[in-house]
């Protein structure tokens, strides 16, 4: 075999992330057509500004349907229609954004206490033509509004996350925390705070779209 050809051999893992990556856009895309473009736009502008940014590691590029945007949308059938929801600690406004993309229907107000991030926030917000989607420079903390809905993920242990979050929900409405594997753990982690709060936890197995992997949530209310 020619010097050529040998350097020009893929790796393996790096084929299979790509095949990945391509199998979730292609469901996503089928899932939800409507919001097929705005969603290429919003991950080329993590794909570039978001890892530029330092909003998101910069091995995250190749990820961005398979882990990010996926991740986020697995959300999108345990949201009522026309509710407010609040993204905690946005971010590059993952899951708000997505969310806000394919579900024209949701009043959603990302919430980050970083001047950086809300300026990302603020200038995809923009670009994407998003009217659905506000910005607020705060910690969750010290927001006094209330929401049907708060969203997190990647922020804080659920514990952490119940002391700072559940008076922007408390009484009528709900947290949904992405977890993944260590929901269990976290749920037992807080039982106390969760018993005296008079709230209750449970782990929902949610997916974007059929041929995409899923994620665990926990969801907290009254």
């Amino acid at each position: 075999m020619s010097p050529e050809l040998v350097g020009a051999e893929q790796d393996p893992a790096e084929a299979e992330q790509q095949r990945v990556e391509s199998a979730a856009r292609s469901a996503i895309h089928h899932r939800f057509p409507d919001g097929a473009e705005q969603l290429d736009r919003y991950a080329a502008i993590l794909r570039s500004k978001g890892i530029e940014w330092g909003l998101l590691g910069p091995r995250e590029g190749d990820k961005l349907w398979s882990r990010h945007i996926s991740n986020s949308l697995a959300l999108v059938d345990a949201l009522a229609e026309g509710i407010d929801l609040a993204d905690v600690g946005s971010g590059a406004g993952l899951p708000g954004i997505p969310l806000a993309i394919v579900r024209p229907d949701l009043r959603v107000t990302l919430l980050d206490p970083l001047l950086r991030r809300t300026t990302f926030l603020t200038e995809t917000a923009e670009e994407l033509g998003l009217v659905n989607v506000r910005i607020e420079r705060l910690r969750a903390e010290d927001c006094d509004e209330q929401f049907d809905v708060v969203t997190c993920r990647a922020v804080a242990g659920l514990e952490k996350l119940l002391r700072w979050t559940t008076p922007l929900f408390y009484p009528d409405g709900e947290l949904l925390a992405l977890k993944g594997s260590s929901a269990e753990k976290e749920i037992a982690e807080a039982r106390t705070l969760l018993s005296r709060s008079g709230l209750r936890a449970d782990i929902l197995e949610v997916r974007a779209a059929p041929d995409v992997d899923g994620t665990r949530v926990i969801r907290v209310r009254t």
